[in-house]
């Protein structure tokens, strides 16, 4: 009897413990991101040099790159917002392709250091170049 009284706390105060480690800190290390009119409608509420993480989809026709930077418009159904990458932009960065973006405004603009490209979840292996191929069985 004595052992059920001990052990049954010492355990309940182990899961207690666990489950706290395990998930109550788990807020603290999710990131979310603002769509561009969320940042827009927020921004009166955003101290200078806040960072935060901005998401949308590309504009079409906005995308203006330079040696340094490359300046383009992210946008949503309600807002766009200026945005000035400092760096060079991953590989799949394009007009109409999702992206996120970290950084803080500066002005009217928002200049960000961290780039985040949405791509699709369908992979497809390279076509085989046929000329190469038929090099390589010929004797």
């Amino acid at each position: 009897m004595k052992y059920r009284a001990i052990v049954i706390p010492v355990v309940g105060v182990i899961a207690v413990l666990t489950g706290f480690l395990l998930f109550g800190n788990l807020n603290q290390n999710l990131v979310y991101y603002l769509t561009p009119t969320e940042a827009v409608d927020q921004r009166a509420d955003t101290n200078p040099g806040q960072r935060f993480r901005l998401g949308g989809l590309v504009e079409d026709g906005s995308v203006i790159r330079t040696d340094n930077e490359v300046r383009f418009t992210l946008t949503d159904s309600g807002a766009a917002v200026p945005v000035v990458y400092a760096g060079i932009p991953e590989q799949l960065f394009a007009p109409g392709v999702g992206a996120i973006v970290e950084g803080a405004w500066n002005g009217n603009a928002f200049y960000a250091d961290t780039m985040i490209i949405k791509h699709d979840e369908e992979y497809r292996t390279p076509e085989p170049d046929t000329a190469s191929a038929a090099r390589e069985v010929s004797p």
